[in-house]
């Protein structure tokens, strides 16, 4: 028997993915299997995934943490919060190595290092609608500078693949700008339309999600405050001329959904995160056209399930996504996972080709926003309304199993969020809003003082939420950290 004979015989899966001790025999009696094929088998198997744990707390903002990137090289992680700060972390060891000031008026939303700069470029959008640039130099010092602005708030932007000078950027105003930062002053392409302004009462459809194709960088897909994701072909730009439109069939029409995150995966293949619904997965031949077509009725059940799969999207389904602007991502080095954080505080991990979930992990005590996976390893980054990030990685002793209670557990209410149900409550929101004011004011002395300027108001909660404690259950009441983030 030959020994590629043996090898077929010999190879065994893994819950659908090939088993990692068999793999390890594979590559070491002589060529089997490649090194690289080795380590992309073993980084997606879902072995690994079952063994995801906490590995480290990166604690240093002040604030909910909205942003999470890793650098090219995977070894520095770079986060951005509602403090307006920007750090730069050695995750591995749980490290900041920098810290500095946005340059942001408001809440930062995005940040990422350009390519190719030595992780000494940094661009960055928030809710004050600015785009902006900062510059690490030789000396450790940072300068900021504004590139753009939108006018309302622009939660994303995306860098053209491999590109050191390009990025994109869509805002809350409809408007789609591209910088280049070898030049000044930034293109603004075109304001998406609304597909039907009648229905939205607004001409400009409010975008909160930008992706571009890895594989193809005239493909840009924007998505907001409607049902359709839009994928543009910039080379083809007219006015608002979009290539395609994608939407679920039972979607189109639905004046309660719109769009928070969109992803491309290294097969071009488009996921769109949905408000108040599910996750969904798009390949090209999906597109509703330009201007949208009404898609015809689901097939039959007479119809072969072939037919039925080739024309509706795949759905991941079992989180919850209502309160924020969620993103959605892949993970796997051939994104061979979707994840997503969930209302409920928590980590959603499903298998892209079958869209079965295999993974709920607790993230967050309110709400996870952003997961961002490692550019090589099995390691995730996530963060939320809670003021630190989480590192994850594949080192937990026991394999995991899902919880009963996936879609039944409810969001545990966080302090600002809630409704008011007591004369308490309303003393509670009024200081916590009062706080953020005064912090919003006077940035430079808040930052300088910070300990003796919240002390008093610290001590003044702290006496209401005493009153509190006979009568919640230490899940929904309000703390210190809804106040002082």
């Amino acid at each position: 028997m030959s020994s590629s004979d043996k090898a077929k015989r010999c190879r065994t899966h893994f819950n659908g993915s090939h088993h990692p001790v068999v793999d390890f025999w594979r590559r070491e009696v002589g060529g089997i299997i490649s090194p690289r094929n080795f380590s992309d088998r073993f980084s997606a198997s879902e072995n690994m995934v079952l063994r995801l744990e906490i590995y480290k707390k990166l604690a240093k903002h002040k604030g909910c943490v909205n942003t999470v990137s890793f650098n090219a090289g995977g070894d520095i992680l770079v986060s951005g919060s509602d403090d307006r700060r920007v750090i730069l972390w050695d995750w591995e060891l749980g490290n900041a190595k920098l810290s500095f000031h946005s340059g942001h008026s408001n809440n930062v939303f995005q940040a990422k290092f350009m390519p190719f700069s030595d992780d000494r470029t940094i661009v960055t959008c928030a809710a004050d609608g600015m785009v902006r640039r900062a510059s690490v130099l030789e000396s450790g010092k940072v300068e900021t500078v504004l590139l753009g602005l939108h006018r309302g708030r622009a939660h994303k932007l995306c860098i053209e693949p491999g590109n050191p000078h390009v990025l994109y950027t869509g805002g809350e105003d409809g408007l789609v700008q591209r910088f280049d930062l070898r030049t000044q002053a930034p293109t603004e392409l075109f304001t998406c339309q609304a597909v039907d302004p009648r229905r939205r009462n607004t001409a400009a459809a409010k975008l909160n999600a930008i992706a571009m194709d890895p594989r193809n960088s005239n493909l840009l897909a924007v998505g907001g405050m409607d049902e359709y994701a839009r994928l543009y072909d910039i080379r083809r730009l007219q006015r608002d001329g979009a290539a395609d439109h994608f939407c679920p069939p039972h979607l189109v029409g639905d004046c309660y959904v719109g769009i928070t995150g969109l992803a491309f995966s290294e097969q071009s293949e488009l996921l769109v995160s949905y408000t108040n619904e599910f996750i969904y997965l798009f390949t090209r031949g999906m597109g509703l056209g330009s201007p949208p077509i009404t898609p015809s009725e689901p097939a039959s059940s007479t119809e072969d399930d072939d037919s039925e799969n080739s024309v509706l999207p795949m759905a991941y389904k079992g989180h919850k996504n209502s309160e924020t602007v969620k993103g959605v991502n892949f993970c796997g080095p051939r994104c061979e996972y979707v994840v997503s954080g969930s209302d409920c505080g928590r980590i959603f991990i499903w298998k892209k080709k079958s869209g079965e979930l295999v993974r709920v992990m607790e993230a967050d005590r309110y709400i996870v926003n952003c997961i961002e996976p490692h550019p090589h390893l099995p390691v995730l980054a996530s963060s939320g309304i809670e003021n630190d990030i989480k590192v994850w990685t594949s080192k937990a002793a026991e394999r995991a199993t899902l919880p009963d209670n996936i879609e039944t557990r409810k969001r545990k209410p966080r302090g600002w969020m809630s409704s008011v149900s007591s004369p308490r409550e309303l003393l509670a929101q009024l200081f916590f809003l009062q706080n953020r004011s005064r912090f919003s004011e006077d940035r430079e002395e808040a930052e300088e003082e910070e300990g003796s300027s919240s002390y008093a108001g610290r001590e003044l909660v702290d006496l209401i939420l005493n009153f509190n404690d006979d009568d919640d259950d230490g899940e929904d009441g309000v703390s210190l950290d809804d106040f002082f983030s």
